[in-house]
Order: structure tokens, then sequence, then C-alpha cells
């Protein structure tokens, strides 16, 4: 089964199950709303299975779906941080270096952040589970290194803050997207953007946006071409 964007691409031949997504045509290399549908897919297919296997309540039923059409307000409230996220952006544009973090189901979510920072404005990032700072990325943290700390109203916020306090304890500045109710204060080297209450099993889709938007506007500042980035290619035909 293949989860795609592009009806005629190769995977989607090769494949006895098609699951298209029908984001619209994706310009630049670097994807965005192909990456978010796909989140959307995945939600769609884990409910439609789990309904099929008899594994939760017709009400449990009823909140995802209530999420999910709730999803295009929920967006348009984190595509509003876009003036703060430009402002974050200049401080950005001089590093070499910066380091991406979240835990459980964010971490994947540190990586697309990482991931668009590094393909479009060449700045070297690198995402790392929360839970494992101590195991080699906090030997690079000083002053020179911007950490982005994705940090939902979880299960897993408070074990999360305490990561940032070791962060903070080596001299390292932090750059946390929060949601309104996380209980995480601004002070002097760290810097936080609230994003909307907690939107449970929505929360990766809604803190992917504002990470896309850090590497936009940190490309622009530094000049690159945000549609080619460099030595990359829309279509792979290597192994």
């Amino acid at each position: 089964m293949s989860i795609c964007n592009v009806p005629e691409s190769a995977l989607v031949r090769l494949t006895n199950l098609r699951f298209l997504t029908r984001a619209g045509p994706e310009i630049g290399v670097a994807s965005t709303k192909a990456f978010t549908t796909q989140l959307a897919a995945l939600m769609l297919l884990t409910v439609t299975l789990a309904k099929l296997r008899n594994r939760f309540s017709g009400q449990f039923e009823q909140e995802v779906i209530t999420s999910l059409r709730h999803l295009p307000i929920a967006i348009q409230s984190a595509l509003a941080v876009e003036p703060q996220v430009k402002a974050w952006a200049a401080n950005f544009s001089q590093k070499r270096h910066a380091l991406f973090l979240g835990r459980g189901v964010h971490y994947p979510i540190a990586l697309e952040g990482a991931l668009k920072l590094k393909e479009i404005s060449y700045i070297h990032a690198e995402a790392y589970p929360a839970g494992e700072l101590k195991h080699g990325p906090l030997a690079l943290v000083d002053k020179e290194m911007p950490v982005i700390a994705i940090a939902p109203n979880d299960a897993l916020l408070e074990k999360l803050k305490s990561n940032l306090q070791e962060v903070r304890a080596r001299g390292g500045e932090l750059y946390v997207f929060a949601d309104s109710d996380s209980h995480i204060q601004e002070s002097e080297g760290i810097h936080i953007i609230r994003l909307a209450e907690h939107a449970g099993m929505l929360s990766p889709l809604l803190h992917t946006i504002p990470l896309q938007l850090l590497a936009y506007h940190v490309a622009l500042q530094k000049g690159t071409d945000v549609d080619k980035p460099r030595n990359l290619a829309k279509a792979v035909t290597v192994e």
C-alpha cells in the first residue's frame, strides 16, 4: 500500500493499494503540504482500521471525526504565528548549526523541522528524542547552538521541561513551540511561541506548520532558493 500525492508516481504504479492524499501539485523540492496531508491520511487510516477491529467506542470515533473536521480552523491558528516565527528567523540566519528536540509522537515532527531547515537554508540541523539529550547532543550545546523544542501540553511535558533546563544550564538558547496551556514561561534565553490549546492526536500536524515556516523564513533571510535547494532534485532516480 502506498500513501502518495502523485497518482502517476512510480510508487503508486508498483503497489496494489493506493491512498491518494490529493494535496495538489507540490512545486518545491522540499515537500510541505504533502507531508501534512500524509499525517492526516495516516490518522484516517488508523481510525478506519481501529473501527474495523472494534478497538474503540462510537464516542471516541466521534471525537476523532470532530477533531478532523476542526482541523482547517486549527491550522489557521497555527499559521497565525507566522509573524513571530519570522522574527525568530532573523536570529537563525547567522547560525551554522541547530538542534531540534521532541518527545514521543513529536520526535518525528522534530525530524521534519530539522530536515526542512537543512534542505532550504543550508544550516546543519539535527533532531533528537529529547529523552536522549544526554546521550551525545548535549555535548554540542552552547550559546551558538540554538535548540528548538516542541512542547505540547501532553503526558510528556514535565519530562521535556527537565530537558529544557539541562539546555539552559549549559548556556544554550531555547526556542520553544508550546501549547497555550503548557505553562512554560519566557525568560532570558528562552523564547516561546504559543499555539492553541493541546490538539490531542492532531498535535503533531499542527506543530509541523510553524517548523516549516521557520525554515522558510530563515531561507529567505539567507537568500537561498526555497523551491530548488542546491544538490537536490524532485525525482530521485538513483538507488
